[in-house]
């Protein structure tokens, strides 16, 4: 059709508490991702709550991460009025951040644009690896730009350099960095080039370095050209970078800017090869049309949809393509020159694999080969599977190997189209047999504590492990966890006809029914999973612990030393439901299908439903919560959820037509929904 599906998308969804990076500019799965960062709780840079200050505009962001600290936001720009002249800008991010112009946030997807209170327009287009940024000035004033060195999203500089050459109006600069959510110790390095001539149209007035922290520090130096900065070993808040001005006082600036995570040259490599001297306009239509391929993959009878549901369809499918990024070609570490795919934020396998992946492999099953090769990757380089990569760096672990229902999910459904997709599936199963076999040394972020769990059947509270390091906590969920892993290394060994391993498996993924306790009573019904000592006793937690009726709101429930509950991030209430391959068994030991119904009608009857402005409670986890959406409003769903098979759920959809294309396999599925009446799902039915 010639709709302009990106019309539909609202990117400002999920700003307003959470972490999605929606409203900055980036094309479908791209490694830049320009947006401005703000003060607060602003994981992803962006927050539409007004209170908050913009400290600048970077090129680097994730979506949908659940941290608190945020991430990236590395090479930050903030372009500033200094009447005074050079020495009295503000360039500390204390001084510098400034309250936006109310009503003036744009987005669309692949541009983006806020206005600061002192009437200076920024806006940003994308490219994969690259982008051109927009500012327009108050008439009359001398534009001046503050650039940062050290200064990310986390506080977690551990030494670069920058490198101003004025005669080529171009800045480079890389560092170390540390992850968002992974072990501190851990580095990430990267680059990035800026462009500041604009093709010889624009000409630098002065330029310098600057340093700076919060207690006092705030030094400038006109003319210099160079910082060569350590890590600070005695920690503190460290600030450096680059002043600019520009001569006639253009009333629009045009910056280009390249990243990197494998150097300075690169990163300007990246700019001149995916920008070149193309018009910020031309940029911002490529990204359009990048967008438009990816989200007309769905297409619904928009005349007859409510307008609200066509809204957060598209806003959904859009933020179920934005990331992981795609950073192939820029990788480093183990990963260096890697002939495979790589993508950087795959935050995290475990929030990713029940409805994230599923939903892709609808329709975009070429990318998801080259994600599930980049997985594969992970194996054939470092051992086994990445987990939770952040920031290129291994990420915590939260359920188990996860990677292993991404994987076989792939297998399962295009076990036909493998090879033509560029992937060994006999090398698929090694790297789930590891994951299933091999105790990586330490299991907080890959792999899984397998030992224990293999020889007790299940993973045992207070177990002695001489052999693997890790946090010995969720013993519950990690064991429903691992259970549904081994699902997934069945199905695959099924598929390759591997029969002494389908029974070895299929048994193994049955292992949740050992952490069930039948004697456990709640709310009136009975049978709970429980951790459990080695000598077989369980070890009691009230099931409402951790669920949002828990009357203690300061309980560890997440990946903390003190967390006792059993369970991650969620109830014995909750993950006692968690079972998707097993499903009839566990309606028996929830006492048959009556009982089974009336405790599945009281689990949502108690728990209270959140409808914040922010349009999603708690955060979108990588898309995880946007791709739900969208299974259900096509009513089709995985099986709650039967990733790793081929099974769907058919439900009633919410649009009255849709039709899904798969342009890899040549197919167009259209569903047409009998009897359907848009005044059933109104707000108020």
């Amino acid at each position: 059709s010639n709709l302009d599906y990106t019309a539909f998308v609202n990117p400002f969804i999920g700003t307003g508490a959470l972490e999605t990076f929606s409203p900055g500019a980036s094309i479908p799965f791209g490694m830049a991702k320009f947006s401005t960062d703000m003060t607060g709780y602003a994981p992803a840079g962006y927050v539409t709550d007004p209170t908050q200050f913009i400290r600048g505009l970077s090129p680097l962001h994730d979506s949908g991460t659940g941290s608190s600290l945020g991430t990236y936001g590395n090479f930050e720009i903030m372009p500033l009025l200094c009447p005074g002249g050079f020495n009295t800008c503000t360039t500390i991010l204390a001084a510098r951040q400034r309250l936006r112009k109310p009503n003036t946030d744009d987005a669309s997807p692949g541009y983006f644009a806020q206005t600061l209170d002192n009437n200076i327009k920024m806006e940003a287009t994308a490219t994969r690896r690259a982008g051109l940024e927009r500012f327009t000035f108050p008439a009359g004033s001398k534009p001046y730009f503050v650039l940062d060195l050290a200064n990310d999203l986390p506080n977690s500089f551990a030494g670069g350099e920058m490198n101003i050459n004025p005669e080529k109006g171009r800045i480079t600069m890389g560092g170390k960095w540390g992850s968002s959510f992974g072990p501190g110790r851990f580095n990430y390095q990267a680059f990035a080039c800026y462009d500041l001539l604009n093709g010889g149209t624009q000409k630098l007035s002065e330029y310098g370095v600057w340093t700076g922290d919060t207690v006092g520090l705030d030094a400038k130096g006109l003319g210099q050209t160079h910082l060569n900065l350590s890590l600070n070993l005695i920690g503190g808040v460290y600030q450096s970078g680059a002043l600019f001005s520009y001569e006639n006082n253009p009333s629009t600036v045009n910056i280009r800017v390249g990243v990197s995570f494998r150097s300075a040259d690169q990163a300007c490599a990246n700019a001149e090869e995916e920008v070149g001297e193309s018009s910020f306009e031309d940029i911002v239509e490529q990204a359009r049309k990048q967008w438009l391929e990816k989200l007309s993959k769905i297409e619904i009878d928009v005349v007859n949809t409510p307008p609200n549901v066509t809204e957060m369809l598209y806003s959904s499918l859009y933020r179920a393509s934005l990331t992981p990024n795609n950073a192939t070609g820029e990788t480093q570490g183990v990963f260096a020159d890697t002939t495979s795919f790589y993508f950087d934020s795959l935050y995290c396998s475990w929030d990713t694999f029940r409805t994230f992946y599923p939903l892709m492999a609808l329709h975009s099953p070429v990318e998801f080969a080259q994600i599930v090769d980049n997985y594969i990757d992970g194996w054939r380089k470092n051992g086994w599977m990445p987990e939770c990569r952040a920031n290129n760096l291994p990420g915590w672990t939260q359920g188990g190997s996860s990677a292993d229902n991404i994987v076989s999910h792939f297998a399962v459904n295009y076990h036909n189209e493998a090879k033509k997709l560029g992937i060994d599936l006999d090398e698929l199963y090694a790297a789930l047999v590891t994951d299933g076999e091999v105790n990586p040394p330490e299991w907080n972020i890959e792999g899984r504590q397998v030992n224990v769990y293999e020889q007790y059947g299940y993973v045992p509270f207070a177990v002695l492990d001489v052999s693997s390091t890790g946090r010995q906590t969720r013993e519950g969920s990690r064991t429903l966890e691992y259970a549904f892993e081994d699902f997934g290394i069945r199905q695959v060994a099924q598929l390759l006809g591997k029969s002494d391993d389908v029974a070895k498996y299929t048994n193994r993924s049955l292992s949740y029914r050992n952490v069930w306790d039948p004697s456990v009573t709640s709310d009136g019904f009975k049978g709970f999973a429980q951790k459990r000592y080695p000598n077989g006793t369980f070890a009691y937690t009230d099931p409402i612990d951790c669920s949002p009726n828990d009357k203690n709101d300061t309980r560890p429930c997440s990946l903390q030393g003190n967390n006792v509950n059993g369970f991650y991030e969620s109830s014995s209430w909750e993950y006692s439901w968690y079972a998707p391959h097993d499903t009839a068994h566990l309606v028996q030991l929830m006492g048959g299908n009556e009982t089974f119904v009336k405790r599945l009608d009281h689990f949502f009857d108690v728990s209270p439903i959140t409808i914040a402005p922010a349009g999603l409670p708690g955060n979108d986890d990588q898309a995880a919560m946007a791709s739900l959406l969208s299974f259900h409003l096509l009513g089709i769903y995985p099986g709650k959820q039967v990733p790793s098979s081929t099974q769907f759920l058919v439900l009633s959809p919410f649009v009255p037509k849709y039709t899904i294309h798969n342009s890899f396999l040549g197919v167009s599925t259209t569903v047409s929904v009998v009897n359907y009446d848009p005044k059933s799902i109104q707000k108020t039915i």
